[in-house]
């Protein structure tokens, strides 16, 4: 397939970021990675993406929050997954993606995901590629362990690495407020000082495979966020923490501001809150604020990445 005779059209997708309600990490594995067993919910809280046909590959960031430190050449995941979507269909034409960001960057929140997820599914509709969303989560896991479930959305139990996914039932919403850092944490430098931790003595016992406790679910089946306050945890936090000590003020600022929990998300440094109702939700981001913190409001579960009529 070649540039010639494409219909000139731009296909918009939106992807939301997630959180990990609960984060299980298993011991470092021979090759350096690690299984987990994370409960990931997609929420309102989104990337905006434009894809069209182009000589070449290209691609322009814009955002709501700071987007310098997202990379504009082919290391960038989007634009490897546009690729691979290309490929796939043996496009030899140039993609132009063009993405709007509302996620924080290197936040936790798997805002690069969610860009890869928006591309695989604005290439597969501008080429009619005819991709199932399966087909395309197993490209995306090619990408990283985020990715297929930014494709899926809703609310999802990961294992593996995170990329084999079953949904989880969910009733009702949850409200969130997303209190961010204006510096981020490098994933692999919290998953090195995990292991750092764990190799103390005195520490941890091997920690074994991991698993979901069935408390989290038992909550999310339930519809209560007073429950699941009781059981959200993340086997990252405390690397997090100890990174970026920091981040313990603004989890006991989200505690005496009334938040039912507060976690870190993923590898950090964002800090989630659940709130009770959303009237609670909007009160406690009005109360972070006021503590000179920048607080995004969301709710969950969301869809995934979609196409926007």
């Amino acid at each position: 397939m070649s540039l010639a005779g494409e219909i000139s059209r731009r296909v918009h997708v939106r992807a939301p970021g997630k959180i990990n309600i609960a984060f299980d990490v298993g011991d470092v594995q021979p090759d350096g990675y690690h299984d987990v067993a994370s409960v990931y919910q997609a929420v309102a809280l989104y990337e905006d993406l434009w894809a069209s046909t182009a000589r070449v590959d290209e691609i322009d960031v814009t955002g709501d929050v700071d987007v310098s430190g997202v990379p504009l050449d082919g290391s960038n995941l989007a634009l490897r997954a546009a690729r691979l979507v290309a490929d796939h269909v043996g496009f030899d034409g140039g993609i132009r993606l063009q993405i709007h960001k509302g996620v924080p960057v290197a936040g936790g929140m798997g805002g690069g995901s969610a860009d890869a997820a928006a591309a695989l599914v604005a290439v597969n509709e501008l080429l009619d590629a005819g991709l199932t969303s399966l087909e395309l989560q197993e490209l995306g896991a090619q990408l990283g362990a985020d990715v297929p479930f930014a494709v899926l959305g809703g609310t999802a139990i990961g294992t593996g690495r995170g990329d084999e996914l079953a949904p989880a039932l969910v009733r009702g919403r949850f409200d969130w407020v997303l209190a961010t850092s204006g510096e981020g944490l490098s994933t692999p430098e919290v998953y090195r000082e995990l292991d750092r931790l764990r190799a103390l003595p005195d520490i941890a016992p091997p920690h074994g495979v991991p698993r979901v406790d069935p408390a989290v679910l038992q909550a999310l089946r339930a519809g209560n966020p007073e429950q699941l306050a009781d059981a959200v945890r993340n086997d990252l936090q405390q690397a997090a923490l100890s990174l970026r000590p920091d981040l313990a003020q603004v989890l006991r600022a989200g505690d005496q501001a009334g938040a039912l929990a507060g976690i870190v998300s993923g590898s950090g440094p964002t800090v989630a809150f659940l709130a009770a109702d959303e009237h609670a939700r909007d009160d406690l981001a009005d109360a972070l604020a006021a503590r000179g913190l920048r607080a995004f409001v969301a709710h969950g579960p969301v869809p995934g990445a979609r196409v926007v009529p």
